[in-house]
């Protein structure tokens, strides 16, 4: 009930999602409109639009258009509908760990962005979405089910590429480590990973060429072959922030001496600090916690918070399990991102589905092949 109400205040507050559109809104309602025609969209229409993303948020808005003629508001109502299915998915899916389940939900609401881009007409929520629907059938072992979301999570957003690449990895090393032959289990994330091939075929590239050329296109994607630690480092950072302190305050709110001096974590804080100090000068990010830091007196000051933020990031993350793999491929992946902070919501959003289910820390078991029906 307190969920519905606070869904129905910020429907409320946001004008019953009939406000103006902000932001990308207008580009990515243009591109939703070029596949309004039709319920089926043509080969030209999926090389040529001009966005960065791939087209499925862009498609299922224009059949929404096309279908209802709703404008802006079918495309945001769907997305804040999805946003209210991962919520309940994480807070009430099983009658299995309670406490966990609802602060977990309640730290991701804590998340400035969720609620934020619930309500808009942007692609984050659908892609989000599917991604949790991997995992939900993933630790279901449902395979093939997990295997198609991640596909659609990809063709919703590139990005989405990380999550299967981790548990592809993470299920590479347990099947060694456990002597079993996890076939399906390994199979199902490679055949997902593998769908960002047909894309970059069918774009010519990492993205449409139309998208690559517009003025606002960061210089890092339009080079193939042009990489920044920058990226990575920030996403650290914005980890640090959005779930580790959060998490600590939610769960655990204690502080050992002997699990903060230890070796390992000051080999983590040695290697980090040459990285910040040698990459992230520049502090050129976008998100709230950039323009948070800019009433600090200097840029020194400013990246010992990065610093510090991804530190924490890293010895919380330190353990060889499926969260330090995806933690891995996500900072891989924003090695050709713009370090943009709403970037790390996908991973928040997975790290507290699987916090609900108490599984963040556990070493996931394998199953066997006649398990993935």
């Amino acid at each position: 009930m307190a969920l519905f109400a606070l869904y129905l205040g910020v429907f409320l507050f946001l004008n019953k999602l009939q406000f103006a559109p902000i932001w990308d809104e207008n580009s990515f309602w243009r591109t939703s409109l070029l596949f309004s025609k039709s319920l089926i969209p043509d080969i030209s229409q999926l090389k040529n639009y001009a966005e960065l993303s791939t087209p499925l948020p862009f498609i299922i808005f224009g059949i929404l258009e096309y279908l209802f003629h709703g404008g802006l508001f079918a495309g945001r109502l769907l997305n804040f509908l999805l946003s209210f299915t991962i919520i309940c998915l994480i807070a009430f899916s099983s009658r299995k760990y309670i406490r966990y389940r609802l602060l977990a939900a309640f730290g991701l609401l804590i998340c400035p962005y969720y609620l934020m881009y619930s309500g808009l007409l942007y692609t984050d929520i659908i892609a989000i979405f599917f991604v949790v629907l991997g995992f939900w059938f993933y630790t279901s072992s449902h395979h093939i089910l997990s295997s198609l979301a991640f596909i659609l999570a990809i063709a919703s957003r590139q990005y989405m590429l990380a999550f299967p690449v981790a548990l592809a990895v993470h299920e590479f090393f347990t099947s060694r480590k456990n002597g079993v032959k996890l076939r399906i289990q390994l199979l199902a994330p490679v055949i997902a990973l593998s769908s960002i091939f047909v894309w970059i075929w069918l774009f010519g590239g990492l993205a449409p060429q139309a998208g690559l050329e517009k003025n606002v296109t960061p210089v890092i994607q339009q080079i193939a072959w042009s990489f920044s630690l920058n990226g990575s480092l920030y996403f650290l950072s914005w980890l640090g922030l959005h779930f580790v302190i959060v998490e600590w305050i939610l769960f655990s709110r204690k502080l050992q001496k002997q699990n903060i001096f230890n070796r390992k974590n000051f080999i983590i804080a040695v290697t980090l600090l040459p990285l910040f100090l040698i990459f992230s000068s520049s502090l050129q990010s976008h998100g709230l916690m950039n323009k948070l830091t800019n009433f600090l007196p200097g840029d020194l000051l400013k990246v010992a918070v990065f610093y510090c933020l991804a530190f924490l990031s890293c010895v919380r993350f330190s353990r060889i399990n499926l969260a330090f793999w995806l933690v891995v491929m996500n900072c891989g992946i924003m090695l050709k991102a713009y370090p943009w902070e709403k970037y790390v919501l996908p991973l928040v959003v997975v790290l507290w589905y699987l916090k609900s289910l108490n599984l963040l820390d556990k070493k996931l078991k394998p199953n066997l092949p006649n398990s993935q029906n």
